[in-house]
């Protein structure tokens, strides 16, 4: 007697996955707006994503609330929640903490970095460089922004890991939103970055770190004001 044709299992869907609901959302959602599926602007409606997701307003509620700490929706009172929109204000003071704590991290990273940590950031530029070849935007977004979040983590500093823990999720979603950038251009930075924690170059590890963080402001908001004029 033959046997039975196996079938594959559906997916589950987060309403019936053993993880927080809460959790869930808030990762599903994130995922969402970094990856532009829900737009810069766009209204969230509460009862389709309540639909989508198989779950009830509860979680969700608490999933944007979580968003909005986050800085990637806005809750309007009796207007409804909408993903964030970055103001060139809001740019401005992106980039000026980025300034900031960004060369502190890659001084850090080029004392304290081990060959394990060397590793990991080696792969995130190897990766990045290959989603820079193929056009593929999410995997350079998130990648580029991995490689700096591992900076942050090779620095051994827990309060600025804490710190920084933000302002990472907001670096991943303006690498995507800024799409149009040179992004080979920011792949060198990113190699000699490496390059001078590789070799424990502290001090040129730090003024690395804020070279690229300073161009990539100039560049950015430049391209903000491009979209912007291009919209009127």
């Amino acid at each position: 007697m033959p046997a039975e044709r196996q079938h594959a299992e559906p997916p589950l869907s987060l309403g019936q996955r053993h993880r927080s609901l809460r959790t869930a959302v808030v990762d599903e959602l994130r995922e969402l707006i970094i990856n532009q599926q829900l737009q810069p602007g766009q209204r969230i409606v509460e009862r389709q994503l309540s639909e989508r997701f198989e779950v009830s307003r509860i979680p969700l509620r608490e999933a944007l609330l979580q968003l909005e700490s986050e800085g990637l929706v806005t809750i309007l009172p009796r207007r409804g929640t909408f993903v964030a929109r970055f103001s060139l204000k809001e740019m401005e003071d992106f980039f000026d903490i980025r300034e900031a704590l960004e060369p502190v991290a890659a001084r850090l990273a080029a004392q304290r970095a081990t060959p394990a940590d060397l590793a990991r950031l080696q792969t995130h530029l190897r990766a990045a460089e290959a989603a820079v070849a193929r056009r593929a935007e999410d995997a350079i977004a998130r990648e580029n922004a991995g490689f700096h979040q591992d900076i942050v983590e090779t620095a051994g500093n827990s309060l600025l890991s804490s710190l920084m823990r933000p302002l990472s999720l907001r670096l991943r979603w303006k690498f995507r939103l800024a799409h149009d950038l040179e992004l080979g251009f920011m792949c060198a930075e990113h190699a000699a970055l490496f390059a001078a924690i590789s070799e424990h170059d502290s001090a040129r590890a730090a003024m690395l770190a804020y070279e690229h963080a300073a161009a990539n402001r100039i560049a950015t908001i430049a391209l903000l004001q491009a979209q912007a004029s291009a919209s009127q």
